[in-house]
């Protein structure tokens, strides 16, 4: 199983500032729709509806995650279109849904989400080892670190779209 190992902040508001005097530069846009097919406390299961906002091209795809905070096992594959349909219609469960900005900051890759239906902004970042994760000094544009606040997981914000308490 692959790692991921990332941390993950609130920004205030999208840094158009520093993407103005290319200090940050987008690199591609993207609206993507997520459906969790089960969760518990350590484990999701999830698919998502990936548009390119450039192209319009879409892509779907199954992702198994296991832990929380920083580290956590992760396996993710493409799935067809219509495998995606059925598991996310079978589900009954409202997507979560967000545009995600990747853009590249002197030279490291950071990954913006926008939330639609909520007042949420995230941007990840993801480390090779955890001790670069730890090492990493965020810029204060970046925001708090929210990274062990399970509120903000995108399973627990998911998780309240369905029972009506997103704000």
């Amino acid at each position: 199983m692959a790692k991921e190992i990332e941390r993950k902040f609130m920004l205030a508001e999208f840094p158009d500032s520093l993407v103005q005097e290319g200090v940050l530069v987008p690199v591609k846009e993207q609206h993507i729709e997520q459906t969790y097919l089960a969760i518990d406390d350590t484990q999701e299961l999830r698919v998502r509806k990936i548009r390119d906002m450039a192209t319009g091209k879409h892509e779907f795809t199954h992702t198994f995650k296991n832990g929380n905070g920083l580290v956590r096992e992760e396996i993710e594959y493409s799935i067809s279109e219509s495998l995606y349909e059925q598991l996310s219609k079978a589900s009954g469960a409202i997507p979560l849904t967000k545009v995600r900005t990747t853009a590249d900051w002197a030279g490291t890759t950071i990954e913006i989400d926008t939330y639609d239906q909520l007042q949420l902004r995230v941007l990840e970042i993801e480390f090779e080892s955890e001790e670069a994760a730890l090492g990493f000094q965020a810029p204060d544009w970046f925001g708090p670190d929210i990274s062990s606040m399970k509120q903000y997981s995108n399973k627990t914000v998911w998780k309240k779209l369905q029972e009506g308490r997103v704000k």
